[in-house]
């Protein structure tokens, strides 16, 4: 029989470890206080999420007024941040804190796959309502013409569809796992739920998300020069005229621009840390701490809490919108005709 002194050390082992079995992973211990913080924390997250893109798929569908092509992107998007906060982020937010994974490896694919599908389908509309503003500011003539709701509800089925098939491949897909077989790292411990960690799994996600960004970019960036452009002409022809209106349309120009260059801020700052250490981690045999992982997936989650205070609160007509819904709710017909467009 062992002594005491050894049962004692081998009980505080386990309590260590995510299950008492052999192979399971370690438990990062916090203090309570810590615990209940990151738990704070990532609540909120989780809440202002849901809440905050849950108002937006109302604010659109409710009002006529509101469906517009690009009202439209904006509604599928915030569909799909909806989605992230409702199933996946409380889940996130237990394997961040635990550092383990209790609901099975079933759930573990699954958890994976709704992650990796709403994450990149949030990425690719953000990437279409980009090709929509250089449209609508750039080309304002041929705008109407060439970005209908047939248009938008195209760029909808492939920001969908387009994630759906590439997710499903790879967590789905037999052949595909079997024959990335000799990439995978070691076999993840019992009570982890990493089953996207393999070294080619790093090098496709990265184009995958920096594509899009690199379109976000070039294409915010033409447009930041062309409402500049377009403010200069319309306050020079105000002093000629003296007239009010057109400052007050050079002061709407800079607005927006200013808008879409904080967009292209925070999807930075949100994403690529994340996508970058996903590939140079590949390299180095997966060196970064657990911690400093869940903190980077953090940030990327957080982008969807921010897609409607960027893209939908920061226009007055939103505004306006969430106000009658707050106050009057949707249950009143006559509310959904009314039109926000007649200033």
């Amino acid at each position: 029989m062992g002594s005491p002194q050894g049962a004692s050390a081998e009980e505080g082992m386990l309590l260590t470890l995510c299950y008492e079995a052999n192979g399971s992973c370690y438990r990062t211990l916090h203090p309570f206080g810590v615990q209940l913080a990151i738990y704070l924390v990532c609540a909120l997250g989780t809440l202002i999420t849901v809440l905050g893109n849950l108002l937006v798929v109302v604010v659109i569908s409710h009002f006529k007024a509101l469906h517009t092509p690009t009202n439209l992107l904006l509604l599928s998007l915030a569909l799909a941040d909806f989605l992230l906060g409702l199933t996946v982020l409380p889940f996130s937010t237990i394997r961040s804190v635990e550092s383990c994974w209790y609901f099975g490896d079933d759930f573990c694919r699954l958890h994976t796959f709704l992650d990796t599908l709403f994450c990149l389908t949030s990425i690719f509309h953000l990437c279409f309502i980009s090709i929509d503003r250089h449209c609508a500011i750039c080309d304002p003539l041929l705008y109407p013409t060439k970005f209908t709701v047939r248009v938008a509800c195209i760029y909808i089925g492939v920001g969908w569809t387009v994630p759906i098939a590439y997710t499903s491949v790879f967590l789905y897909v037999k052949a595909i796992t079997e024959g990335l077989g000799h990439f995978l790292r070691d076999m993840p411990c019992v009570g982890s739920c990493q089953l996207l960690f393999n070294k080619i799994w790093g090098w496709l996600n990265f184009p995958v998300v920096f594509f899009p960004c690199l379109i976000m970019i070039v294409l915010y960036v033409k447009i930041f020069t062309v409402a500049n452009k377009q403010a200069r002409l319309i306050n020079n022809m105000s002093r000629s005229i003296g007239s009010q209106l057109h400052v007050g349309a050079s002061k709407s120009e800079r607005k927006a621009a200013k808008s879409l260059g904080v967009a292209v801020g925070v999807y930075l700052l949100c994403w690529l840390p994340f996508t970058i250490d996903t590939m140079v981690d590949s390299l180095l045999n997966f060196i970064t701490p657990p911690v400093l992982f869940d903190v980077l997936i953090w940030f990327a989650y957080f982008s969807s809490a921010c897609n409607p205070l960027i893209y939908v609160f920061s226009y007055r007509r939103f505004r306006k919108a969430v106000k009658l819904v707050l106050t009057r709710g949707i249950f009143c017909s006559r509310t959904s005709t009314i039109d926000f467009y007649q200033e």
